[in-house]
């Protein structure tokens, strides 16, 4: 179970990990492209489609999983209960907190406009606020969903040498 758990945990994580970094390098890039109704039209649209069950797996798996992990480990290995202490905080202040606290009201507030009943700059305005606050808050996640992934990997070594 030590094992298993420990495994599901970087599994899951680095789904998670490889979704917000290629979400980084093509998806951010493809939308600045946009023109600003396209590019907020395209944004409510993902938004909506990413409310699924496989995301929430993946992404609320990944905390539960290394919980677990922890558990597990805390009378067996130190080094690699810290690790995946480590990782497990991260990721959930990181990814879950600032998606939760930060990425999802912004897409809260996107999901309620009308966008045909605004005009070019109130469009203009709104997607200046929204693309630069989003962006920097995905960045954040991303590099803590990425840090989790690397602190589980090494957990996952240390595991496999002991």
């Amino acid at each position: 179970m030590k094992t298993i758990s420990l495994m599901v945990s970087v599994f899951l994580t680095g789904l998670s990990a490889g979704l917000f970094y290629g979400w980084s390098v093509s998806v951010i890039p493809g939308t600045q492209r946009l023109s600003d109704g396209v590019y907020l039209e395209t944004m409510q649209s993902i938004n909506r489609a990413i409310i699924n069950p496989a995301f929430f797996i993946v992404f609320f798996g990944s905390v539960i999983a290394f919980g677990v992990a922890g558990f597990n480990q805390w009378n067996y290995n130190k080094v690699t209960f810290w690790l995946i202490l480590s990782a497990f905080i991260i990721y959930l202040i990181g990814t879950i907190g600032v998606t939760g606290l930060g990425n999802v009201p912004l897409n809260n507030k996107l999901d309620a406009l009308h966008l045909y009943e605004l005009n070019a700059d109130k469009m203009k305005e709104f997607r200046d606020y929204y693309e630069v606050n989003w962006n920097r808050l995905h960045q954040i996640r991303t590099i803590c969903t990425v840090l989790s992934f690397v602190l589980g990997l090494v957990a996952v070594f240390i595991q496999i040498k002991k």
